[in-house]
């Protein structure tokens, strides 16, 4: 399973230490001169305290978006009159470039804490109450009948209805998310903070230092690949774990 992705990797290293050796140019780095920056991050501690920042930052800010979004999500998918107010906003919401949420969040709270933690909800919650009004409306039409018949009150149906019929929704909504969530707050970093990746980048690029941008990059794309794979995958297959020995 792992061998094609593994081979793809290898096959794109040797073509860019290829490509830097026939250039010759610090415009193009070879490997060894990213590992060299990435090895002098993790030891001086400024990688690891800039990526906790970071994470921090999107996580704060996933949250608030994941609690707005199954609310939104979970009206829009059973009232079709609060859809059809709702679908304007969430549209502009996904077709309103990232670059735009940043730099209007930080025009208008600066440098603050509200300033990541607002963008980065901007950025998630559309792709996820797409997603999740999208499942509520495929929901088994008796599963509702039940919880009408057996009288479940609100938190019941969230726990034992809405929540695992949601779960394929949910993790996809959550994935386009993070990936819009990741591409926003390196731009707000980038542009009114003063801590975390998007701003070390914006650091390596003031000084030319290219090798220091691949750096970053590298460790950015090692986090999303580690949160993508090494949690959101495992959380998925437990999620939908039922529907499989449902269909057994």
């Amino acid at each position: 399973m792992t061998a094609p992705p593994l081979a793809l990797i290898i096959l794109l290293a040797v073509g860019w230490n290829v490509m830097a050796a026939r250039m010759d140019s610090p415009l193009v780095p070879s490997l060894g001169s990213v590992a060299d920056e990435l090895l002098t991050l993790a030891g001086d501690g400024s990688l690891w305290t800039n990526l906790q920042v970071t994470l921090t930052r999107v996580l704060l800010g996933f949250v608030v978006a994941f609690l707005v979004a199954v609310v939104l999500g979970i009206a829009m998918g059973r009232n079709k009159y609060i859809r059809r107010f709702l679908e304007p906003a969430v549209l502009l919401g996904l077709v309103t470039p990232g670059l735009v949420k940043a730099l209007l969040c930080v025009i208008w709270f600066g440098i603050s804490v509200v300033n990541p933690i607002l963008a980065v909800a901007l950025a998630a919650a559309p792709a996820l109450i797409v997603n999740i009004t999208q499942g509520v409306r495929e929901v088994d039409p008796q599963l509702h009948e039940m919880a009408h018949v057996y009288k479940f009150n609100g938190w019941t149906r969230l726990r034992r209805i809405w929540l695992p019929a949601l779960a394929p929704s949910l993790f996809t909504g959550a994935r386009l998310g993070i990936a819009m969530a990741w591409k926003v707050i390196v731009l707000v970093e980038i542009f009114g903070m003063s801590s975390g990746v998007g701003y070390q980048l914006n650091l390596e690029f003031s000084n030319h230092n290219v090798a220091g941008v691949l750096a970053w990059t590298v460790a950015f794309a090692l986090v999303m690949t580690a949160i993508e794979y090494g949690i959101l995958q495992i959380l998925e297959r437990r999620a939908s774990r039922w529907r499989k020995e449902s269909s057994v």
